[in-house]
This record gives structure tokens, C-alpha cells and sequence, in this order.
């Protein structure tokens, strides 16, 4: 890089404040007039003046927060920027300027770029939202769900299919359901060499039926404002184990009350995602205690709680509650994130606790958990399991 793309990179990081000293070193930043269009975009949030100034094209600005001025930035930020970075002004657009107009007016919310931090402020906000924009910002979040959904949906039922029992045998064919390592393990004997192929004398399929809401899975997620990325993903989650006839499953979201989502929302993420309240205080003593009516066969039940671990309520009970559903088989999974975003803030003393009655608690990237559910479901030793794949992150 030549020591003019330099200089001109320095001026777009540092701000039109360092133009004159630039040049009384004798480096003069002369910008094109899409770097002058990149600039204004930047300085419109990041420049150390208040609210939000921004006329596209760098012919100067004022203080009007008109829909056609936040419209025209979206789209310069969307042009000069690669989607990351773009997610990342965004937010801070937000953060610092309090942008909440991108989520407000139907004509400049649907230029945001849809991405899970947008998604959790909506939620946040969406008692705000107004009428004319509601559908609009249904739409962005069912991009970003739809977006979640493809990522994960294979993985979790490759992993949960592939762990549940499927050694008995059904006599009624179905072409799904054919076991073909047991058919072609019987019939190698009737291999003929000329056609070089198994011409099988009997299949073997597997009974589907009987594995038909074989296990429960219980998710109970916080829906605190710190665990926004979490409630997301959990929520998507709950909703892919909900359309799968081999489990049994339940979704809770919890602050200082319950609500079973699972009951209101089916199998629809959206409508899951906009029944959530962020923000509360927590008892999760509460929620465990509404969850315990699920459990009718625990070695067959799985409990994904879902949180922070700062409990509100009484802990006490809290630890005797995910005690004695242990000691009775169930699986409990203790998330205090699930995110790509690694780790928030939550309490270490809680989960040291829980760690030490062997339940397994960490923070879980979407991409481990089909690995964590295939575990449970073959019954491995889910400590051990969440300590090799913690280490292989």
C-alpha cells in the first residue's frame, strides 16, 4: 500500500478533526468522492457530536432525523461495508446514538441488515414498535430465524435420529425405515458374482413407532435482557425439537413468572420469539418447579436450563430441585449461554455448584449442541463430554 492510500486510511479511521494536522505533516488526504460518502457515513455515528447528522454525499449535514436521511445512510453503509462490519455500525448506531429510528419506520427498518443483534433490540423494543411497522419487523427477525434454522436443523436431527434406539424391528415396509446394515449383513450370503450385487431375500426395517415421543426435552430459557443472543437461538431450537415426532418437547421462558411457549406458539419461532418479554428480574427456583410436572420418565428426559444462573428467587430450593431431578436419570444441561459469542457475565459460585453435583454447565455455541443432545441420548458422561468439546472450541 502506497503512502497515500495510507494517509487516506488514517484519515477515515481518525476523523475530519485530523484533516489540518495531516497536512501541516505534509500529508494531504485528498478523498474521492466515495471516501468523502464512506466518511459521512462513519461520522454520522462515530464523530464526537450528539444525535445523528448525516446527508449522503459529504455536502454537509444537520440534526434532522428524517426517515429519508437514515434510509440513505443504511444504504451507504450497506454499499462501502462488508455485512460484519455492517452488523457492527449498526448496533452502534444504537448504542451511541440511539438509532432506534431504523426500528421504527417501516421504509428504513426494512434496509437494516436482519442479524441477531437487531433481532434481540427488536424484541427488546417491540412494545414500542408501532402499528405500521409491526409486519416489517416480523419479517426481519423470520430472516435472521429462517437464517438460524438452516444452520442448525440438519446437525440436531442427524444427531438426535442417530442416537435413538433402532435396534428392534418392524415387519411393515417402508422404504424410509429400511435398515439396510442388518439387510445386507443377512443376505451376503445370497451375493451373486455375475451381477456383482446382494439380492436381499428379506429387509429389516426399523419400528418407528415405537420410538414416537420416546424422550421429552424440556428448554427453559431466561429471558433476561443479558441473555437477548441466547433467547434467540433457544427459542429456534425449541422449535426444531417441536416439530420432531420422536421427541416430546416443552418450551419455557421465564422471569419472575412462566410461560409455557411451547402451549402458544407451536412450532412457529416468530410468534415464539415476539411472546418473549427480555429485560425482568428471574427466579429460576420458579421455573424448575413448573418444568418438574413434565418429567413422567426421567431416564428419557432431557432439561436444557437455558441462563445466567443469578437467581432471584430461592436458591436453596433451586439446587435441591436440579439435584433430585438428577439423581432420578434425568439429563440436565446447565447452558449460561448459547451464542456465538462465547460466555456473559453469570454467576461462577452457581455453576461451580452444579458442576459438582456432575451436571454439566458451560457456555454451548450452537454448532456443539447436537453433539451435547447425541450424547445425553446415548447416555455418555455429559461433564466429560462438555470438557472435550469446550476444549476443541
Amino acid at each position: 500500500m502506497g503512502q497515500t492510500e495510507q494517509v487516506k486510511r488514517w484519515r477515515l479511521i481518525l476523523g475530519k478533526e485530523t484533516e489540518e494536522e495531516l497536512q501541516s505533516l505534509g500529508a494531504a488526504p485528498n478523498l474521492s468522492e466515495n471516501e468523502l460518502i464512506m466518511d459521512e457515513a462513519l461520522a454520522a455515528i462515530y464523530d464526537k457530536t450528539s444525535g445523528f447528522a448525516y446527508d449522503s454525499g459529504g455536502k454537509g449535514a444537520d440534526k434532522s432525523k428524517s426517515s429519508p436521511k437514515v434510509a440513505r445512510w443504511l444504504a451507504d453503509i450497506r454499499t462501502f461495508f462488508k455485512d460484519d462490519l455492517v452488523s457492527l455500525i449498526q448496533a452502534d448506531a444504537i448504542e451511541r446514538k440511539g438509532l432506534t429510528q431504523l426500528l421504527f419506520e417501516p421504509e428504513t427498518l426494512k434496509n437494516v441488515k436482519p442479524d441477531i443483534e437487531i433481532v434481540g433490540t427488536l424484541l427488546a423494543l417491540k412494545g414500542q414498535i408501532p402499528e405500521r411497522t409491526k409486519e416489517t419487523a416480523r419479517e426481519v427477525v423470520r430472516s435472521v430465524v429462517e437464517d438460524i434454522n438452516k444452520r442448525l436443523e440438519t446437525d440436531l436431527r442427524r444427531a438426535i435420529t442417530g442416537a435413538l434406539n433402532r435396534k428392534a424391528h418392524s415387519p411393515i415396509p417402508s422404504a424410509v425405515s429400511i435398515d439396510w446394515k442388518t439387510t445386507l449383513r443377512k443376505n451376503v450370503k445370497h451375493y451373486h458374482t455375475e451381477i456383482k450385487t446382494i439380492i436381499p431375500e428379506r429387509y429389516y426395517f426399523f419400528d418407528r413407532s415405537q420410538k414416537r415421543n420416546k424422550w421429552t426435552v424440556i428448554v427453559d430459557i431466561d429471558q433476561s435482557g443479558s441473555m437477548a443472543d441466547s433467547v434467540i437461538y433457544g427459542s429456534v431450537v425449541g422449535c426444531i425439537f417441536s416439530s420432531m415426532a420422536s421427541l416430546k418437547t416443552h418450551v419455557i421462558a421465564f422471569d419472575t413468572e412462566v410461560v409455557d411457549l411451547s402451549e402458544q406458539y407451536g412450532t412457529d419461532p416468530v410468534d415464539m420469539l415476539f411472546g418473549i418479554q427480555l429485560g425482568g428480574g428471574t427466579d429460576i427456583n420458579k421455573s424448575i418447579a413448573y418444568c418438574q410436572q413434565f418429567i413422567t420418565d426421567p431416564a428419557n428426559t432431557i432439561f436444557i436450563l437455558l441462563t445466567d444462573l443469578y437467581e432471584g428467587g430461592n436458591i436453596s430450593q433451586m439446587y435441591a430441585r436440579i439435584e433430585s431431578m438428577a439423581e432420578s436419570g434425568v439429563k440436565i444441561l446447565a447452558l449460561t449461554a448459547l451464542s456465538d459469542k462465547g460466555s456473559p457475565s453469570y454467576d461462577t459460585q452457581a455453576a461451580k455448584r452444579l458442576a459438582n453435583m456432575g451436571i454439566p454447565c458451560f457456555s454451548c455455541t450452537p454448532k456443539m449442541l447436537p453433539q451435547m443432545l447425541e450424547g445425553a441420548l446415548k447416555g455418555r458422561n455429559l461433564v466429560q463430554l462438555a470438557q472435550t468439546l469446550t476444549a476443541k472450541k
